[in-house]
């Protein structure tokens, strides 16, 4: 009974060329939770609800969540109601289902998208379609969307769903010298330099001799030596007062 059921069900899809959409692409708690968020929010939403978690890798899951979300900021523009939203949403999906699951071709789903929306502002039940809660105008601004946005890059989504794509790791590995510690009484040669030349003027005896010892810089930072205090008395008592107008004024011509 259930295949004479699903053969009926074919046979009059085939004669009504109409085609059901499956309406499991959001709940309708999800559409309510998704119409209260800002643009920033909705992605995370979004993302949440479509299971994308590899989006700064992927990117395949990035470019399915700026579809969703482009087109559900488009129906809020529209004003439309949460159930309109709910069956928008499901023909976005059901439209990017045809190209990625049955490799539809453009012009074909392009006429699926004119059999959900027949009979749209009719009052026959048996000839609406799947979306007959919209109105006309309503009807030709979908249409006008999903042309720019989905069927205008359906190449685009072809290439994502069905070319095979290599997977290329990129890293930058660099190796930093550090100048080595001031330990040495000459500076580290540069790249250019010659270290025999450096090794030769480290070891020679003049940079023994420059080197300061321990005592050496002890005596230096520390106070200064009896020799030097007198050293300094001396030459100020010295120079006179007399010497200083000599070296301050200049010689009459």
């Amino acid at each position: 009974m259930a295949a004479a059921g699903q053969e009926e069900d074919q046979d009059q899809d085939a004669v009504g060329g109409q085609k059901t959409i499956n309406h499991t692409f959001l709940s309708f708690s999800q559409i309510t939770a998704l119409s209260e968020q800002n643009v920033e929010g909705l992605q995370k939403k979004l993302a949440e609800f479509l299971n994308f978690k590899q989006l700064k890798t992927s990117l395949k899951e990035a470019i399915l969540l700026d579809y969703y979300t482009a087109g559900f900021c488009w129906a809020k523009e529209m004003n439309f109601s949460l159930m309109q939203m709910s069956q928008y949403m499901d023909l976005l999906n059901f439209l990017l289902e045809n190209l990625s699951d049955k490799h539809m071709a453009l012009e074909d789903n392009i006429k699926e998208l004119g059999r959900a929306m027949a009979g749209i502002g009719e009052t026959d039940s048996d000839r609406s379609g799947n979306l007959d809660i919209f109105s006309i105008d309503q009807a030709k601004a979908i249409i006008d969307y999903m042309n720019i946005s989905l069927f205008r890059l359906y190449k685009l989504y072809e290439y994502i769903f069905h070319s095979p794509r290599e997977e290329h790791v990129i890293s930058n590995e660099y190796i930093v010298e550090l100048a080595p510690p001031a330990v040495t009484p000459f500076p580290a040669p540069s790249e250019e330099g010659t270290s025999d030349i450096y090794a030769s003027l480290s070891a020679s005896p003049i940079a023994a001799d420059i080197e300061p010892k321990g005592s050496d810089q002890e005596g230096l930072l520390g106070e200064p030596s009896p020799e030097a205090e007198s050293f300094e008395a001396g030459t100020v008592a010295v120079f006179t007062g007399e010497d200083q107008k000599l070296t301050v004024l200049p010689n009459p011509k």
